[in-house]
């Protein structure tokens, strides 16, 4: 028994099999489960446990499978075009213009202050801020910039991704940050001695260097953001959807095979999307 123990390959089974059985039980099977389910038959009363691709075949056959999920790109990529915008310059400056520890950290814990709150309650309180009659209207109106409201400001395209940005920018902050606060600042002031400007230093030395926080945090917010629904429900006024919207009414009707199928395919496509990016940067550096 004591040589067993002696085996370096038995000890370092011993020690990964909780952890191991922990995701086998929690994350490996339920999506074992959810796979198997998608090939099942639903019918109005019952779901009958059947080996069939009905329901692939009427996702990958009906048009709106297709609107969907070009809603479902389209949120994800503008959603990571402006928290890479905001996530980047708040990064940035706090990386290289705050000077004193401490005040990057006070800093960087004023900016987590919102998410302390749920996201839910954070989601709606744009509801009246940008409604109809709400605070950005009728200061636009009292300042004369406008006649009447705007009606795009609410219920529309544009409060989606005004939430997701709200809900989702700190994904993007944090890696971003963290991955800035890394580099040497030796190389920024030997290319300053080089006659680099501003530009070129961010371009051509800042930026190849936080690529692995910018891939971290891009996968965090690309797979949040395909993954929610209730933000796109509430946001839109139930007028938009996306993948995640068409599973949780294929559920809410008890179309469970239906709503394993989408999610087999959702989960595809982000695993896809996930590969390529991992394509561009070794993340395990940062890890």
């Amino acid at each position: 028994m004591r040589k067993l123990l002696n085996n370096n390959s038995i000890t370092g089974l011993m020690m990964v099999s909780p952890l191991a059985a922990v995701l086998f039980l929690f994350l490996v099977l339920p999506i074992v489960m959810i796979v198997v389910v998608s090939f099942w038959r639903a019918t109005e009363f019952s779901i009958v446990p059947a080996f069939e691709f009905d329901n692939y075949e009427f996702l990958f056959g009906s048009p709106v499978t297709y609107t969907v999920f070009v809603n479902t790109f389209k949120y994800a990529i503008l959603t990571w075009i402006f928290t890479f915008l905001i996530g980047f310059t708040v990064a940035y400056y706090l990386a290289f213009h705050i000077r004193s520890l401490t005040w990057q950290v006070a800093l960087f814990l004023l900016c987590t202050i919102p998410f302390w709150t749920s996201n839910i309650i954070r989601m709606i309180s744009w509801i009246p801020f940008l409604g109809r009659n709400g605070i950005a209207n009728s200061t636009l109106i009292s300042w004369g910039v406008i006649d009447e409201p705007l009606e795009w400001l609410l219920f529309s395209d544009f409060s989606v991704v005004l939430a997701f940005v709200h809900l989702y920018t700190l994904f993007m902050v944090v890696p971003i940050f963290n991955t800035m606060m890394r580099i040497d600042k030796s190389l920024i002031e030997a290319a300053r001695d080089g006659g680099a400007n501003g530009a070129q230093i961010l371009w051509n030395v800042i930026l190849p260097l936080t690529k692995p926080g910018i891939m971290i945090g891009t996968i965090f917010v690309v797979t949040l953001v395909m993954g929610d629904f209730f933000t796109v429900r509430i946001m839109s006024g139930s007028q938009s959807a996306n993948v995640g919207r068409l599973i949780s009414n294929d559920i809410s009707l008890l179309q469970y095979p239906s709503a394993s199928a989408t999610a087999v395919v959702l989960l595809l496509t982000v695993l896809i999307v996930i590969g390529i990016l991992l394509r561009f940067v070794d993340i395990r550096k940062e890890l």
